[in-house]
């Protein structure tokens, strides 16, 4: 499965992982599965890590990934990290991040997950 995530209940944190060939119609799966799940918290803090994925979305792509989840209004967010490893993936996580802004308090892309975890570390005692 192309996009797996786990939610920590006591940390309100959902940990996706994106590996592979990831396609939109698997994106839009991941949000209507998290938005049908009994156990999410009502906010989340987001680590979104990318580092393993081997496509690369073009900007419709983005954008319809954005489109996908204002149709899921149950899932409101805090804090969502990104950790996109190479360059070219880094800057379509910045054009996601300003896509999908009014979905998330605050949204920031990484190069790498120590350093999206120490940013959530801090948003979530502020």
């Amino acid at each position: 499965m192309p996009v797996n995530y786990k939610i920590d209940p006591h940390r309100n944190l959902i940990r996706t992982v994106c590996s592979g060939d990831v396609n939109p119609k698997e994106v839009n799966d991941h949000f209507r599965d998290l938005a049908s799940n009994p156990s999410r918290p009502d906010r989340l803090n987001v680590l979104l890590d990318l580092t393993q994925m081997n496509s690369i979305p073009e900007t419709d792509q983005v954008r319809g990934a954005t489109y996908e989840l204002r149709m899921h209004p149950e899932l409101r967010f805090n804090a969502v990290a990104i950790v996109a490893g190479g360059d070219h993936l880094f800057g379509m996580m910045r054009m996601f991040q300003a896509f999908a802004g009014d979905s998330f308090e605050i949204t920031q892309a990484f190069h790498t997950v120590a350093e999206a975890e120490a940013w959530l570390v801090l948003k979530d005692s502020s």
